[in-house]
């Protein structure tokens, strides 16, 4: 279904059926999280058929809920979703984890889009890294590096160009952060109300990565971030994915201290872990998907606050106590390498 599209009734049963293994061998599965309730690019912007798809959206939400799903994942970002230019980046083991590399990112805005206003958004030594970094890369090189990062987009399936992407990010030309912000509020206001009322949990997944690109504004990158959109439309169905991959890409997300300040808005956890590495370039940063405890993040202490979270709601008698998790953006070891 296209984003803006109603969720119905069948479609979600036969998704339901395909978890479940009905028809087939059972799996004992069922399916509990919905990742994730597409919010449309309209709906961000303001523009378009905006008011439409959010009715629609509403209209999904009471599809979900019919249907026994109470968990619903989304994010506001605008045109990307998670950005990676490496998919298959051997690390030490020799195992295979996705990357972020800040001057192949730089190097593909500023020499392969052409992005007009690239210029003015790195400081020299990235641009000239980037420069020299897209000068030995081969056409092939090139192709690869765009398709990575076009993997996850939304209809990335379907195939991006480079025009078309130049499209999409000019009409955000007169969005800035604040603005963006305003239209994030103006959905929560909307959808929120028709979530309590479903007895839905929905819950906004961090930018991934948590700092601006291509010059879009990023509005979910920090704690701050988080508890303005909270504060703004203060209800218990409107939550956080707690990712800790996305959100440890910064060292100023202290991801332990999130986990137990937004604890009772927390729906949905998404553990991983992250190493950042250099070169640095203000907000921005290489990284890349590490082990679980090997990373920036103290997953073990980040854990403890979510189950101390959990025992807190079993006390109050919470019916949502337990909190779905998932790991997330797995290393690919042994056997995984190859299967495609």
């Amino acid at each position: 279904m296209s984003t803006g599209q109603d969720w119905t009734a069948d479609e979600i049963r036969k998704r339901q059926d395909i978890v479940s293994g009905a028809g087939g061998a059972p799996t004992g599965l069922t399916w509990d999280v919905v990742e994730s309730l597409p919010v449309s690019e309209d709906i961000k912007r303001q523009t378009g058929a905006w008011r439409e798809h959010i009715a629609s959206y509403k209209r999904s939400l009471t599809a979900l809920a019919e249907a026994g799903l109470q968990t619903i994942c989304y994010n506001f970002m605008p045109v990307l979703d998670w950005t990676r230019t490496d998919l298959r980046y051997v690390v030490s083991h020799g195992g295979q984890a996705m990357r972020f590399d800040l001057v192949d990112f730089a190097a593909f805005d500023l020499h392969v889009l052409a992005r007009p206003a690239a210029a003015t958004d790195y400081g020299d030594a990235i641009k000239d890294e980037a420069a020299a970094r897209h000068a030995a890369m081969t056409d092939a090189d090139r192709k690869a590096l765009a398709a990575n990062l076009t993997a996850g987009l939304p209809g990335a399936a379907d195939g991006w160009t480079l025009d078309g992407l130049r499209e999409q990010l000019a009409l955000y030309d007169n969005i800035d952060a604040d603005r963006l912000r305003r239209h994030l509020v103006d959905f929560l206001s909307e959808v929120v109300p028709t979530a309590e009322q479903l007895g839905i949990r929905l819950c906004c997944h961090p930018d991934d990565p948590p700092f601006p690109l291509l010059g879009l504004p990023r509005i979910v990158s920090t704690e701050a971030d988080y508890r303005f959109m909270l504060d703004a439309v203060d209800s218990p169905a409107n939550g956080v994915t707690l990712c800790s991959g996305s959100l440890g890409v910064r060292p100023d997300n202290d991801l332990p201290g999130m986990a137990e300040r937004l604890g009772p808005r927390i729906h949905f956890v998404h553990l991983r872990n992250v190493r950042r590495q250099a070169p640095v370039d203000g907000l921005r940063r290489s990284f890349f998907e590490d082990e679980h405890l090997a990373g920036e993040t103290d997953m073990v202490a980040t854990i403890a606050a979510l189950q101390a979270e959990e025992a807190r709601r079993r006390a109050e008698g919470r019916l949502d106590a337990e909190i779905p998790m998932r790991p997330d953006h797995g290393q690919d070891i042994l056997d995984d390498i190859g299967r495609g």
